[in-house]
């Protein structure tokens, strides 16, 4: 599909920034406003992803030999030329394309929207476009545009559409490969003009001729400069109340997170999110992969997801001919007949109030005078006692979803937990979900949270102790003992200038109602300057080639080339993959106080700040980012970080935080080396 997480991503911080992304760019909406803009996605939960286009002709082999890797990205992984790839649209002829049949297999899985590529990255386009001959109308023996009578059909079944577009690489359109890959001398070209002479035009059709346009699901941010990225902004106007992903780049965070292949244990606290997943390997058709998983997985996946207050956007990948693989519809059909049953505790449901449950999942609604807890069961207790610890709450009813008549179930309180008795067997052995509702809103046995910028201070810092639960005070300690009914209670930040080991707790008049939860904050002296005599701009950068499933020695390796960089990037990196860099030098440290240093990357890192390593994000990965913290003095410090990357791209990003500095990619002007 996109593997936009496993491409170069310099300045990735710069996502966390920017304006909001309102349905009219350059404005600012009210909580409310983005609210009501938000509304039907927030209660949609699952919707249907399609990646189709010529790629789906070679399905994953290239002159007779599978190629690794995901089928969209055949043209990259195999270098294909451009001359030879486009060959391959002379026999996308998707003549059993039932665009009816694909929004009513949607709507029987339970899906409420559609999001389809109109472009994917090897630039074809699956509408009849102007700005390039590149598509399904001009390029095949098909000749027609598959966009508007999926448009109807969705209109037909009450299904919203949105659309991909891949913004910032596009391989067959002179000026979109010089961003994540480039092979062919007829992809040269530049790639602003490429934004400006085809994807805004590109863009104005696909927002312009296909009626209600939902989601914009751009992809990816790579090379997007705040100046190209402000080339396509503006064209959401024309479909006011869009709604669009983080991946436009520019600096513009959009509406939407988009975690790929996985789903985040945490899910995105604050943010509306999205996990986007195949139901195989591939995106995109391939026809060697028959991973497939299985439907309880899929389902599974499904109230995890709701349960962390996501949603869950499945992937199809059709044939060249038009058809959804039937392994696809076996297992839409089958997530679509659990939701028929239990769809009420998936749909405009929120976040489960639990950080973690034995036997399953849940998730919540609000409703007059209190809160329903629909309590996803994988693990049916065989004692028929289904134990929800940690609640204060009063119960009121409960029952099983699946019963039509809501035969009530006994619910008994055991200390802070409440207890409901459930039949022997499980109504569903995949999941089944137990409603029960409860008196006012979740009064959850969770301890408070004890926060502060650092772990270690230099002069002073500042604690706070605070919990989200009604009608609770927190009490603490500071020197780890646990906080008792004498003990302080707190009203504001705790000011401390010595070590302390903070613990605090919640009670309600003496009683505790929660754990204790701890914390250790250290006084600690900076590390001292460096004296450098002599300085000049830039890292000594050193690149290797070799294959490591781990940060190698570099010290006993020869590198491929050497030079000195502005800033950390891969400009001078002689290979795409399978490569090693060191970079090395001195840092200028502006102020004396604690910094935070951060690397995300794609394989592995580490940093070492002032001789110590502070950072170690080794291993092979995706993008993941790692934080550590030391105490500095102001002045010059050395810093070493080492990356490598193994396969599928490369990404490297090292950012500070610190006194007067929020979150940033550290600036080229504070690296320094000994001439």
């Amino acid at each position: 599909m996109k593997r936009w997480t496993a491409l170069i991503l310099i300045g990735l911080t710069a996502l966390q920034c920017g304006q909001k992304s309102g349905s009219e760019p350059g404005t600012k909406e009210s909580v409310k406003q983005k609210d009501e803009r938000m509304a039907w996605w927030r209660e949609a939960r699952f919707g249907m992803f399609i990646h189709w286009g010529v790629y789906s002709v070679p399905a994953g082999v290239y002159r007779g030999k599978e190629i690794p890797g995901i089928g969209e990205w055949i043209m990259n992984s195999a270098k294909i030329p451009m001359a030879e790839y486009q060959k391959y649209a002379r026999r996308f002829n998707p003549v059993k394309y039932d665009p009816d049949a694909w929004a009513a297999l949607a709507k029987e899985a339970g899906m409420k929207y559609i999001v389809i590529t109109s472009k994917h990255h090897d630039g074809f386009a699956m509408f009849g476009t102007q700005a390039s001959k590149w598509n399904i109308v001009d390029a095949t023996p098909y000749g027609r545009d598959v966009l508007k009578p999926l448009s109807e059909a969705c209109q037909k079944h009450g299904l919203r559409l949105g659309f991909y577009y891949s913004q910032a690489q596009d391989w067959n359109n002179p000026g979109g490969a010089a961003s994540g890959g480039h092979w062919d001398k007829a992809q040269d070209g530049d790639m602003t003009e490429y934004i400006r002479s085809v994807a805004v035009p590109q863009v104005r059709e696909i927002l312009s001729n296909y009626g209600k346009i939902s989601v914009l699901w751009w992809d990816t941010p790579v090379d997007m400069t705040k100046e190209r990225a402000d080339m396509l902004l503006p064209l959401l106007s024309l479909q006011p109340g869009i709604i669009q992903n983080n991946r436009l780049g520019g600096g513009y965070e959009g509406d939407t997170e988009t975690p790929e292949q996985f789903i985040p244990a945490t899910g995105f606290p604050g943010r509306d999110w999205e996990t986007c997943m195949t139901m195989n390997d591939t995106w995109g058709f391939k026809s060697t992969d028959r991973n497939w998983k299985s439907p309880e997985t899929l389902i599974r996946n499904l109230v995890d997801i709701a349960s962390k207050g996501g949603n869950y956007l499945l992937n199809v990948g059709p044939t060249p001919e038009g058809l959804i693989p039937e392994a696809s519809v076996e297992r839409l059909k089958a997530i679509g007949d659990w939701m028929k049953v239990n769809g009420e505790a998936i749909y405009a449901t929120q976040a489960s109030p639990f950080k973690s449950l034995t036997w399953g999942r849940c998730t919540l609604k609000p409703v007059p005078g209190g809160t329903r807890l629909f309590l996803h069961v994988f693990d049916w207790p065989k004692d028929g006692k289904l134990k929800l610890a940690g609640i204060f709450n009063d119960p009121k009813k409960a029952y099983l979803l699946s019963d039509p008549g809501q035969a009530p179930l006994p619910v008994e309180r055991n200390e802070d937990a409440l207890v409901v008795s459930i039949p022997a067997q499980a109504p569903d052995a995949v999941a089944s979900v137990v409603v029960l509702d409860v008196k006012g809103r979740p009064d959850i046995a969770d301890p408070p949270e004890i926060s502060a910028e650092f772990s270690a201070f230099v002069d002073s810092t500042d604690v706070t102790l605070q919990s989200p639960r009604e009608k609770v005070e927190v009490r603490y300690t500071l020197d780890g003992s646990d906080p008792g009914a004498s003990s302080p209670v707190s009203s504001g930040p705790i000011r401390l200038k010595q070590t302390a080991a903070v613990s605090a707790r919640c009670f309600r008049g003496e009683k505790p109602v929660s754990g204790t939860v701890r914390a250790a904050f250290t006084r600690v002296e900076p590390i001292a300057e460096e004296k450098v005599p002599q300085k000049e701009a830039g890292l000594r950068w050193s690149a290797f080639e070799g294959e490591w499933n781990l940060i190698p020695d570099f010290s006993r390796l020869r590198p491929v080339k050497r030079g000195i960089a502005e800033t950390i990037d891969f400009t001078h990196v002689p290979r795409e993959e399978r490569f090693g860099l060191v970079f090395e030098g001195f840092v200028h440290v502006p102020k004396t106080g604690m910094y935070a240093f951060y690397t995300a990357s794609d394989d592995g890192s580490r940093l070492w700040v002032g001789g110590r390593q502070v950072v170690l994000n080794d291993g092979l990965h995706a993008i993941e980012e790692k934080r550590g913290e030391i105490a500095l003095a102001e002045g010059l410090h050395s810093i070493r970080v080492e990356y490598f990357q193994k396969m599928g791209g490369a990404g490297l990003v090292v950012s500070w935080q610190g006194p007067g500095i929020v979150k940033q990619a550290i600036p080229g002007a504070n690296f320094h080396h000994r001439p």
